[in-house]
């Protein structure tokens, strides 16, 4: 998977995450099948911490729970596949890689593009995991600044 312009969503930390996604995507697909368990733990190992940092971000601004429900399938998923990585089914480990390419290329231009909008539309801080005094995020039905007569949170 090579770096590629469509995967810059203008959220630094995302943007830096997904940098990382790849190298580390391109350094598991590249294992040696003696070094491919290792670099599949380092994966999934960034994965969660990625994951875990869009999802801090998603519950700090109320963002609609699909895209964490996504997350989860993945790691489920890759979870599934390092035990069976463990005890020897390497051809599983290399299918999952396979898929993970184009999974990620949808993901990020869908889901995380959204986040990344929502996150620039409302001016999140991603290092203070904070949106600035008055600014609202969505309500629990996901509408933005009123439109459906709901409380928001400042």
């Amino acid at each position: 998977m090579e770096w590629a312009e469509r995967y810059e969503l203008g959220v630094g930390r995302m943007d830096d995450t997904h940098r990382e996604f790849v190298d580390h995507y391109n350094a598991l697909a590249a294992a040696t099948p003696e070094r491919f368990f290792e670099c599949f733990d380092a994966f999934y190992a960034h994965t969660v911490a990625h994951f875990d940092q869009e999802d801090r971000w998603m519950v700090a601004t109320n963002f609609p729970e699909c895209h964490h429900a996504e997350h989860e399938r993945v790691l489920a998923v890759m979870r599934e596949v390092r035990q069976r990585v463990e005890q020897g089914d390497a051809f599983l480990g290399r299918r999952l890689v396979e898929e993970l390419h184009p999974w990620f290329d949808q993901h990020v231009d869908t889901m995380d593009a959204a986040l990344a909008y929502y996150l620039k539309e409302i001016g999140f801080d991603t290092e203070t995991c904070s949106v600035p005094a008055g600014r609202k995020t969505a309500c629990d039905s996901g509408h933005v600044e009123g439109g459906c007569g709901c409380a928001l949170s400042a």
